[in-house]
């Protein structure tokens, strides 16, 4: 028995999805959604809090602060708040109203950017908020999702260990991960590509993400993509990148939950997607074993993803920028 629910990381469900497009890609899912606060980001929210306060890189008196866009924020916030830690969560306008709600019902403190920086999106602002408070407040810990090194451990020893040991006869061939801050497809593929070195890796953003050399311009979902490139990733193993647009996110997104019942989040659908682009003209010889990560769940994007009229405005402004 379980004396918090947040000691419940990790070991999350896998799960075959059946498609008959692409005959021999075998498609196992990771539904990262199951863990306590109901995303990817509770495997390092956990991991980092408790190395600091373990190995004194950070005591009780010390306050917590990271930029986030939802996911990250809601597990720091449980997870402080259970060792009794202040939390300092740096969001912005572009921040899911359940999120913000999530965030804020845990104790967290919230700063809101709304000013766009130079490339539209708020994450340069954000950071640089952060850069400022460091200098005014000497007891603050920067997290720093985007080059703490603790950020792609935590991943490196639980999913990354988890995709190994549970691939159907321990066979790795394919991994597709969605990237964003970069922590999460660091620890993963290092761990992957030392167990299996002729795995591919498969990086899949979105357009209008710089994080691989697109051009910037205004994103709608949060959770894939970013306007910076982050400096975790210069550790990644990345074999190749697939881009999609928020046309071909929605669209899966409602796939997953019409023929496979997932009610997934939006870089879920992206990565769904990507996998259906990236086999649609490759003849597979003999079945393969595809593995994806599904971040974080549905219910935080009712008013967006899965909203009619906001997914037909998205889907309608990504076909006239040419997106597919």
């Amino acid at each position: 028995m379980l004396t918090n629910i947040l000691n419940k990381v990790g070991n999350t469900p896998l799960v075959y999805l059946k498609n008959d497009e692409i005959p021999n890609v075998k498609i196992f899912a990771k539904l990262e959604y199951y863990n306590p606060t109901g995303s990817v980001k509770d495997r390092a929210a956990c991991y980092i809090i408790n190395r600091a306060l373990n190995e004194g890189i950070f005591n009780q008196d010390t306050v917590v602060i990271e930029s986030s866009s939802g996911n990250f924020g809601v597990a720091l916030s449980a997870y402080t708040k259970m060792h009794n830690l202040k939390f300092i969560c740096v969001i912005d306008n572009n921040t899911l109203p359940v999120n913000e709600m999530l965030i804020k019902l845990q104790g967290a403190e919230i700063i809101k950017i709304t000013e766009p920086d130079e490339y539209g999106g708020y994450l340069l602002n954000r950071i640089r908020k952060i850069k400022e408070l460091l200098v005014e407040m000497p007891n603050l810990y920067w997290v720093n999702q985007y080059a703490n090194t603790l950020n792609a451990e935590a991943y490196y020893g639980s999913l990354g260990r988890e995709i190994c040991q549970e691939a159907p006869g321990q066979r790795v061939e394919y991994v597709f991960m969605g990237v964003s801050s970069g922590g999460t497809i660091t620890g993963v593929s290092k761990r992957v590509k030392k167990e299996h070195p002729n795995a591919k890796i498969i990086a899949v953003d979105i357009y209008g993400s710089v994080i691989f050399g697109d051009t910037p311009r205004k994103r709608y979902i949060p959770g894939i993509g970013s306007s910076i490139q982050p400096e975790i990733l210069e550790q990644a193993i990345i074999d190749e990148v697939v881009l999609v647009s928020e046309y071909e996110t929605i669209l899966c997104c409602k796939e997953l939950l019409e023929k496979h019942n997932l009610y997934a989040g939006g870089s879920s659908g992206s990565v769904y997607a990507a996998i259906k682009k990236y086999f649609k003209n490759r003849e597979m010889d003999a079945p393969v074993n595809v593995m994806c990560v599904f971040a974080d769940r549905g219910e935080r994007y009712i008013e967006t993803i899965y909203n009619q009229k906001w997914s037909e405005m998205i889907m309608n402004s990504s076909l006239q920028e040419n997106l597919l």
